[in-house]
């Protein structure tokens, strides 16, 4: 979903599937590319794995919880167990035997099989070389304003709310350039990764850009407000990359993208974005055995994001598709040879058309329809400008890009302001919010466009407005929030604090305590807020069991206590096995 830099035609070594679909130049026409309770296991690899020509990438569909059988299997049936995901019940196998499939397909508490790919795994894959890490190039002094931010009115939203550091957003892409001047005040590498090839790969720099599109959507996210270059949509807030983008050719396979998912849920992302789809097939359709599986394996990876916290957000793709009424797909497979098939609406360009993510469509000039975008009543949700939009590149630069790649962190940034504005909102929040926020955009003369005003095929509920994210729930009283980390170790007592001033008398009946702690069994945990004057009220008790993190705000009545003074959070560990840290909290009088 991705279009030309500087002027150029995006150059891809291989038809990949950037924003969906197409590059399109910079004037917006299309550049022609041929196309714990028990505690879930940690993604683990095989050691013993080698490379020879002709191994092809399988996932295998199993139950949650303790693949090893099935492991063993792939083992005896002439494969390797390269990655898997007990949480979701999706391994990562690979082999050159041309009947591993069907073996597979036999073997007891096996679900389904499917080949991700119609060419090889590179050798690549089991040492994968560190991307680049280029020379950055200085940028003179002045953010001059950028049309995309003042049509979505992001230039009036930083005033009165420019993002939490609390708020964590996830970058699938191709990568991000950490060290470039307008990204690395927010780059956060602790939680960064690299997942090309379906594995976490955690090396420093492994999350580098391969490309340059995963820079570019992370500076219209989240530029940092430095006084030089550009600013993004939500310049306070935190991002990461999760390169999912394999090297010389921009792939996303489905392993990839099940790694990134996973990967977010699990590192409290609370929004990603996803600018691409899932090669090799524009269209994943459930009739085909090998497609079936990619479905399933991509939806349960995102479900188990969703269900972490995570918002998944996609963008809608860059052929002036009509979503709703799919007839042909001749982009696909676009690692081998495509051919044309004929296609239903049961066939999904994914992640955009998977249950609970949020589907981007692109603005041009204003609030036309870019003309390069994708459309269909029921299947855009939102829309944001995606012309022309200037942003960061790697080694310090900044260039110009077009397509629904583009349209789409434009979103995620409103959505990363929302959840800024709103502790311990959920993602269904973050979609009702996005779209309730949105300015209709009624249909223009063009038959293709269906649907009332309020939510049509073009826009979809209409343009996201980041004033709007920021201004419509603003918090009721005045806010004080502590973001720095304070490690929870077992059997333990951490306290962290905030120092409240300015507020007049005593506290409201109504306090509003936003609790944000990342650690594995919150059943482990008591939580407390202690007044000033050492009065401890107790908002979290051993309770939730397994599950992991705590992201949630409380309401207390500190009506008997003076509001300015030194309010604490107390976490207290009363168990081995587990820990974790305080990530933020904050409290609104």
């Amino acid at each position: 979903m991705v279009a030309a830099a500087l002027g150029a035609a995006l150059t891809l070594g291989a038809p990949a599937a950037l924003a969906g679909t197409a590059p399109v130049g910079p004037s917006g026409s299309a550049v022609a590319v041929a196309p714990k309770a028990p505690k879930a296991s940690a993604p683990a690899s095989s050691q013993s794995a080698t490379w020879v020509a002709g191994t092809r990438a399988y996932l295998v569909i199993t139950a949650p919880g303790d693949s090893s059988a099935v492991r063993s299997a792939v083992t005896a049936n002439g494969g390797t167990v390269f990655s898997y995901f007990d949480q979701i019940g999706v391994i990562v196998a690979h082999s050159s035997s041309a009947s591993f499939a069907t073996a597979l397909r036999g073997v007891s508490g096996v679900q389904q099989v499917g080949a991700t790919r119609t060419s090889d795994v590179p050798a690549d894959a089991y040492n994968p070389a560190l991307p680049a890490n280029p020379a950055q190039a200085s940028t003179p002094a002045g953010e001059p304003a950028r049309a995309d931010m003042t049509q979505i009115k992001a230039d009036q939203a930083w005033a009165v709310n420019p993002g939490s550091a609390s708020v964590k957003v996830g970058i699938l892409d191709t990568g991000v350039d950490d060290q470039h001047q307008d990204l690395a005040p927010n780059f956060n590498a602790a939680d960064s990764v690299s997942c090309a090839y379906g594995k976490p790969d955690t090396r420093t720099g492994a999350w580098r850009d391969v490309d340059t599109h995963g820079t570019h959507v992370a500076g219209t996210i989240a530029a940092a407000k430095n006084g030089k270059g550009v600013v993004g949509v939500a310049p306070g807030v935190k991002i990461s990359a999760v390169r999912v983008a394999e090297p010389g050719n921009s792939f996303f396979f489905a392993e990839n993208t099940i790694c990134g998912f996973v990967w977010a849920g699990d590192h409290g992302f609370k929004v990603t974005n996803n600018s691409y789809y899932t090669d090799p097939w524009q269209f994943n359709c459930p009739d085909n055995i090998d497609q079936a599986a990619i479905i399933e394996g991509v939806k349960r990876a995102q479900e188990y994001a969703e269900g972490k916290g995570s918002l998944q957000i996609a963008a809608a793709g860059n052929e002036n598709y009509d979503l709703a009424h799919k007839t042909t797909d001749t982009a696909s497979p676009n690692d081998s040879t495509p051919v044309t098939r004929t296609i239903t609406n049961a066939c999904l360009d994914i992640p955009t058309e998977l249950p609970g993510v949020v589907t981007v469509a692109a603005n041009g000039t204003g609030t036309t329809k870019a003309s390069f975008s994708n459309f269909g009543q029921g299947v855009i949700d939102v829309a944001a400008p995606g012309q022309d939009v200037y942003s960061t590149l790697p080694g310090g630069k900044y260039g110009t890009k077009s397509g629904t790649s583009m349209a789409t962190p434009h979103v995620v940034g409103v959505a990363a302001l929302i959840a800024s504005a709103n502790p311990g909102i959920t993602p269904a929040q973050i979609r009702d919010k996005l779209a309730t926020q949105a300015n209709d955009i009624a249909c223009p003369a063009d038959g293709r466009c269906t649907g009332t005003t309020a939510n049509n095929s073009f826009f979809g509920e209409g343009q996201v407005d980041a004033l709007k994210a920021v201004g419509a729930t603003p918090p009721a009283g005045k806010y004080f929030e502590n973001t720095a980390d304070f490690a929870i170790a077992d059997n333990s007592t951490v306290e962290s604090p905030i120092t409240v001033t300015g507020v007049t008398g005593n506290a409201p009946a109504t306090l509003k305590v936003g609790v944000n702690i990342v650690h594995t069994y919150i059943g482990d945990l008591k939580v407390d807020l202690v007044a000033p004057d050492g009065t401890v009220y107790t908002v979290h008790n051993r309770a939730g069991g397994s599950a992991d993190n705590i992201n949630q705000t409380y309401t207390v009545d500190a009506s008997s206590e003076v509001a300015n003074g030194t309010w604490k959070l107390r976490v207290n560990d009363n168990a081995g096995g587990d820990t974790g840290k305080i990530d933020s909290w904050n409290l609104t009088f």
